[in-house]
């Protein structure tokens, strides 16, 4: 089993307001609910999202889902976003968990069939790191074999998981998807209307 984490217990203080929670266009989906649609619907079996324990709306619309998924809290978020690799890590782990799906929530765009072509790439090859990669632009989701798990318990924080990636810089597996949405980080309101052409403050449907 592969499971997927997303990661959203930034501050997002760069975009003003949660990210996690942003429509993903005019009337659209929160970022969270349409990337944890694509991680389900593109072989999943269990999504995790991590947040901060205090953020209620977050921990409500991930209650909401039809998916099987679950809300991890991070109490130590603020020591970067390895700390949320890690919280979703502990939570996931466990006998037949063979790997981590790690997508972060600023990513929304990202779909089913490049979570579907990450799960297949790591399941012919058993590599210890499958990353997408879009016209030769590294990016998110990024799979972890449990074979780097305490690689990645032992990171530098300041460095965070991609010291694993350096670290296994000659084994990681790249797979060449058809998905801009795996470049396209979300990061201030400038960002949000280049991708959507619309102002973040738009409710989601």
């Amino acid at each position: 089993m592969v499971p997927g984490v997303i990661l959203a217990a930034g501050r997002s203080s760069r975009m003003g307001r949660p990210k996690a929670l942003l429509p993903s266009g005019p009337g659209g989906e929160a970022f969270v609910r349409r990337l944890a649609r694509a991680l389900c619907d593109g072989g999943v079996q269990r999504a995790l999202v991590v947040g901060r324990p205090e953020d209620r709306a977050l921990r409500e619309e991930v209650a909401a889902m039809p998916w099987p998924i679950a809300f991890v809290e991070n109490p130590g978020a603020d020591a970067g976003q390895l700390s949320s690799v890690l919280a979703g890590l502990e939570a996931a782990a466990g006998p037949g968990t063979r790997g981590l799906l790690v997508t972060p929530v600023d990513a929304p765009l990202v779909t089913a069939a490049t979570v579907a072509a990450l799960l297949a790439v790591f399941s012919s090859t058993g590599a210890p790191v499958v990353r997408a990669v879009y016209r030769g632009v590294h990016g998110h989701p990024v799979i972890f074999s449990s074979d780097v798990f305490d690689s990645l318990r032992r990171a530098d924080p300041n460095v965070g998981a991609k010291a694993v990636l350096r670290a296994h810089a000659l084994a990681v597996v790249d797979v060449d998807v058809d998905d801009a949405g795996v470049v396209a980080d979300v990061d201030t309101p400038e960002d949000y209307r280049a991708l959507f052409g619309g102002d973040p403050g738009e409710k989601s449907g």
